[in-house]
């Protein structure tokens, strides 16, 4: 309660305060101090400490500086403080004690979440879009068929290429209810952002936070979020690696199939060109002398077959750096087309000797690959120790006398920076060379997908992204040439690169082409 001068005589803010630790954030609170800074108040009067704030340091500064300074009276009755007779010694330490409980408490409600958490319990209050409490047991989640409809939707669209803006635009043009609504309208449930005046309002965040949760995939990932203290409330998000990730804890919505096309499109996000088209092979079709992403040129004033893919590198820095790489859009998809078939046909029709050549392939290569790296790390182990030497020769240098502190400074400068990238890398370095030695031939994968389309009759974004990993364009083997050898790259998802033993040659009006 505030009384207030000269006019009006009284000011009351009455406050329900429904956390734990009391904020000066809270808008009754601000309010009050505004009419301080104003010279409006004349007494200030709370039911104790605690309920003014519990972070002792500015309880202290509002009650003995910032008051005192407004000539503002302060009590707080149950406490039986008054400034106007003067300052309670035990006041202070009060205002200590009651910060302990708070922190004492957020101690204990920490604890309580980590063992839920590490129990595979999921820490969530509301259920997810898509899916509803199970009326038995409410920790378990089932699925909300209504909304798990449009949840697929959403994953289907953006495995089709459609990016989060193109899928909320198309929802709210369909009217369909968006996540906040649907719950309030359904189960009761409000939210800090529903807004009823908008109830089809979907947002690009909105359906990008769904593109990315695991959740939909059927796993709990708990601790994902924390706070930094009980008085920073701001969020921090963690690395999926210092998660606690428990699968398969409830229905899943997508498949895993789905889902890691959507991380795959979602890697390269695409944005609609000015002719308000998409270029399917976004992401996937690189330079195979700088390993940039190519780009595809259209324009209303050409023919669709004149569509083409040119080196990122060369359009930035022209010829005198790199050459085009070019290679039309229609005869690429051909390529990748008849390939794709002939690959697919060979994993349905000749499972077990398609199984052999893959495994055989794969190890080949990743054991080159292990020694490049192998090579690579020890190069840097070496460096890290001459280093070390290079230091202590510095070291005793200027204990002797021999450099000048400045001298050392500029020295030690540029070798301590290179140190810290070595430390860096070589952990990274250690950790892709066990990943290449886990690595194994995964041809089943592939093959159960060759099963499942068996009459593949034109590219799709979907069939892209599950079927291709990248596809490395190369220059043609006589510059400028109409009729020259082009080389095109098809690596596979699960079974990479096929290599020379699938032979093709393409022939169209401007180039002829090798995959």
């Amino acid at each position: 309660m505030l009384t207030c001068r000269p006019y009006p005589l009284i000011f009351l803010c009455f406050e329900k305060y429904r956390y734990l630790t009391p904020s000066f954030n809270r808008p009754g609170v601000q309010e009050g101090l505004s009419l301080v800074e104003q010279g409006l108040v004349g007494t200030w009067i709370v039911k104790d400490m605690s309920r003014f704030g519990r972070d002792y340091l500015l309880v202290g500064q509002y009650t003995e500086i910032v008051f005192p300074s407004y000539d503002v009276r302060f009590i707080a009755v149950n406490d039986g403080v008054d400034s106007a007779r003067g300052t309670d010694d035990f006041t202070p330490i009060r205002n200590v004690f009651n910060e302990w409980y708070v922190r004492d408490s957020s101690r204990k409600v920490r604890a309580v979440l980590k063992a839920k958490a590490e129990r595979g319990e999921r820490l969530g209050t509301r259920a997810p879009y898509g899916y509803k409490k199970d009326d038995h047991d409410s920790k378990k989640l089932v699925v909300d068929e209504e909304a798990a409809a449009v949840v697929r939707r959403i994953f289907a669209m953006c495995a089709a290429g459609r990016g989060p803006s193109q899928i909320a635009r198309k929802l709210s043009e369909e009217q369909v209810l968006c996540p906040t609504t649907y719950a309030y309208q359904k189960f009761g449930v409000g939210h800090v952002s529903l807004d009823l005046e908008k109830p089809c309002h979907w947002t690009d965040s909105t359906i990008a936070n769904m593109l990315e949760n695991e959740l939909y995939l059927g796993n709990t990932v708990n601790m994902r979020f924390s706070s930094k203290s009980y008085k920073d409330k701001r969020k921090v998000e963690h690395p999926r690696e210092e998660c606690l990730v428990f699968e398969g804890t409830h229905p899943a919505l997508v498949t895993q199939e789905v889902w890691d096309i959507v991380q795959r499109v979602r890697q390269n996000r695409r944005r609609p060109t000015k002719m308000n088209e998409q270029n399917k092979y976004s992401g996937l079709v690189v330079c195979a002398d700088c390993g940039s992403t190519m780009v595809l040129h259209r324009a209303h004033t050409m023919k669709p077959t004149w569509n083409n893919f040119t080196c990122r590198t060369y359009k930035k820095e022209g010829a005198e750096v790199r050459t085009a790489h070019y290679i039309r859009e229609c005869v690429l998809d051909e390529v990748i087309l008849e390939d794709l078939r002939r690959v697919t046909a060979m994993a349905r029709e000749h499972t077990r000797e398609f199984a052999e050549y893959i495994g055989n392939r794969q190890s080949a290569e990743i054991q080159r690959e292990i020694r490049r790296q192998e090579r690579e790390l020890t190069a840097m182990r070496k460096r890290g120790a001459e280093l070390d030497a290079i230091f202590k020769k510095l070291y005793e240098d200027r204990v002797l006398g021999h450099l000048s502190v400045e001298q050392f400074q500029t020295l030690s400068g540029g070798y301590t920076e290179e140190q810290k990238k070595l430390a860096a890398e070589i952990p990274a370095k250690e950790a892709a060379i066990q990943k290449l030695r886990d690595t194994v031939s995964s041809t089943e994968g592939f093959t159960a997908k060759a099963k499942r389309y068996t009459d593949i009759t034109e590219l799709t974004p979907e069939l892209l992204r599950l079927f291709i990993q990248k596809i490395v364009v190369h220059e043609k083997s006589t510059k400028w040439s109409k009729k020259a050898m082009q080389t095109i790259e098809i690596h596979y998802s699960d079974i990479g690169y096929i290599g020379g033993d699938i032979q093709q040659n393409k022939e169209s009006p401007r180039q002829e082409i090798s995959a």
